[in-house]
């Protein structure tokens, strides 16, 4: 069931221009340390506020989907420019001013139709683990922040064979004041058979 707060919540099968979701792109946005770290104690496990102000550009204007741990780490919520939709198996959960989904791929097909009513071509999968994990085999591409250090944490980001992947663009992201790191933007497609 999908529940909502949230000013978005007509729902049609196509856009002003006629295109459907099934021309929606399912983008990861993560941020990965060299040891495959990517949070600790619910949160990120490291300052980097250059890396934030990409993640909301990336992310602006687009439906994001996480799992509920990501929502109740958001220091806001919703996060506000974009349509939040929540994966949960707790029937009970809300999340005012968000969707909320009780499968995965529940979750990016409401995502897909909320982005063609935007007019915009991704959904952004923006964690954690688990979700990463459970929708791999849906995202064709990945917008990874290769954060150059080993911080201590307790989530990783799943063990995936980037085989089947290209980077399409890499880019270091210029460190700030607040970064703890520095840190490299890496854009990867998935590669279509043939």
């Amino acid at each position: 069931m999908t529940t909502t707060n949230s000013p978005w919540s007509r729902s049609t099968d196509a856009g002003p221009e006629g295109t459907n979701g099934n021309n929606i792109v399912i983008a990861f946005v993560v941020a990965v340390a060299e040891n495959g770290v990517i949070g600790r104690d619910g949160r990120l496990p490291w300052r980097l506020s250059s890396d934030l102000k990409l993640f909301r550009r990336l992310t602006m204007g687009k439906p994001i989907v996480m799992g509920r741990r990501t929502w109740q780490s958001l220091p806001k919520q919703p996060l506000d420019g974009r349509d939040n939709i929540v994966v949960t198996r707790d029937e009970s959960f809300t999340a005012p001013g968000a969707y909320v989904s009780a499968a995965p791929a529940e979750a990016l097909e409401l995502g897909r139709r909320l982005a063609v009513e935007r007019g915009v071509n991704e959904v952004a999968v923006i964690g954690g683990a688990a979700l990463y994990a459970a929708v791999l085999d849906d995202a064709r591409r990945i917008y990874w922040t290769a954060v150059h250090g080993c911080p201590e944490g307790d989530t990783t980001f799943p063990d995936i064979n980037l085989d089947g992947w290209t980077t399409v663009s890499e880019e270091p992201i210029a460190r700030g004041p607040n970064d703890e790191f520095e840190a490299t933007l890496k854009v990867l497609e998935r590669l279509t058979a043939s």
